[in-house]
C-alpha cells in the first residue's frame, strides 16, 4: 500500500471538520507535506468521487458525500487501485521441476492463502468509514481535536 493512502485518509478526516472547502496548499500545511504530492492524492480521490474540487477564491476541496459512507477501502482504491495486493505469476510452473500449465487447473495453496487474506483485508477495510475514524480522533485526541483542526483550516493566518 503506498504511502498516499495515509495522506489521502487523513485528508477525508480533516475536511468533515469544516462547512467549507479548504485549499490543496492549507491540507498540505497541515500536514506538513509537499503540495505537489499531496495534490496527486486529491486528484485521485476526485477521479473516485470522493471529493470534488471547488473553483474559484473561496475554492478548494470537500467531501462529495456524508463521512459514514465513505470506507477506508474506498480511499484505498481510489488511490492504490482496486487490483489484488497479491498477483500470482505461476512459479509453480518455472524451473526444473515446473508442473505444466495443463495440471494447473486450480490455484495453488499460496494463492488461495494470499486471495484470502485480501478478501479478509478488504473486508475490514469497507467496515470501517470515514466517520469512525472521526470519531476515533475524538476519543484518542480529546473532544475538541476536530473543531480545533476546522478553526485551523478556515483561519488564514492561524
Amino acid at each position: 500500500m503506498s504511502g498516499g493512502v495515509e495522506w489521502a485518509l487523513h485528508c477525508c478526516v480533516v475536511l468533515t471538520s469544516v462547512d467549507e472547502p479548504v485549499p490543496a496548499t492549507r491540507l498540505a500545511e497541515l500536514h506538513d507535506v509537499s503540495a505537489s504530492y499531496l495534490a496527486k492524492q486529491l486528484q485521485s480521490l476526485s477521479r473516485a468521487g470522493l471529493i470534488r474540487s471547488v473553483q474559484g477564491k473561496s475554492g478548494g476541496y470537500v467531501l462529495t458525500r456524508e463521512p459514514d459512507s465513505i470506507t477506508v477501502l474506498d480511499v484505498v482504491e481510489a488511490v492504490d487501485g482496486p487490483g489484488p495486493a497479491f498477483i500470482c505469476t505461476e512459479i509453480r510452473q518455472r524451473g526444473p521441476l515446473a508442473t505444466p500449465p495443463e495440471s494447473c487447473t486450480v490455484p495453488c495453496a499460496i494463492t488461495r492463502a494470499m486471495n484470502g487474506a485480501d478478501a479478509a483485508w478488504r473486508a475490514s477495510l469497507h467496515a470501517v468509514s470515514i466517520a469512525d475514524l472521526v470519531q476515533s480522533v475524538g476519543s484518542d485526541y480529546g473532544p475538541g481535536a476536530m473543531a480545533g483542526i476546522g478553526t485551523w483550516l478556515t483561519t488564514p493566518d492561524a
